[in-house]
């Protein structure tokens, strides 16, 4: 989740201090933040123009107000459909394991169901808070660690399938770093 946008999801409602933002995060989205981020976050916002400080109370809490430009931005984060989030480390470890000749694909895959497994019973041994966030949070983690079980296990029928790893490609890439001549030898 995108704490810059979120956090002007929530300017939008109207101004708030700091801490009244750490908090109101961790209501809604059932996830505490160290409160250095959101000031971080703040300040940042305020450099790109989305945010502007709209004053402090008699305790000395600064306001930080929402701008045109910070309110448009938190609409179109909240109305796109999200995008995967870059690499799956995961995957690419397993897919690397499963074709270096001499590793183990199967114990890869074994350890990180074990983890798996492992996260999936704290998930459902927590209680959630009651709230609509928590059990929306809650579902989503549950849901995820059950599928990435499922993957997991076809993954390991997939490796099975394929049987050993490869070694290096004899095919050399026409690409690459030149030859250099060093005092007359030429350096490999």
């Amino acid at each position: 989740m995108s704490v810059r946008h979120a956090l002007l999801a929530i300017l939008e409602q109207g101004p708030c201090y700091g801490y009244q933002l750490r908090s109101e995060y961790a209501r809604r989205t059932d996830v505490a933040l160290n409160v250095g981020q959101i000031y971080t976050t703040l300040e940042r916002l305020e450099r790109d123009g989305m945010v502007a400080h709209q004053g402090a109370d008699e305790r000395g809490h600064v306001y930080w107000g929402i701008t045109d430009a910070g309110r448009e931005a938190a609409r179109h984060w909240l109305s796109e459909p999200s995008a995967p989030s870059g690499r799956d480390e995961l995957a690419h470890r397993i897919a690397l394991s499963a074709t270096l000749p001499g590793v183990d694909a199967e114990a890869v895959i074994a350890a990180q169901r074990a983890s798996t497994l492992e996260r999936l019973t704290a998930i459902d041994g927590r209680e959630s808070d009651g709230g609509v966030a928590g059990a929306i949070v809650h579902a989503a983690e549950a849901a995820r660690a059950r599928a990435e079980l499922e993957w997991l296990d076809a993954a390991k029928r997939a490796i099975s399938a394929a049987g050993e790893g490869f070694g290096l490609s004899t095919e050399r890439p026409r690409r690459g770093r030149p030859v250099r001549e060093a005092a007359g030898h030429a350096s490999v």
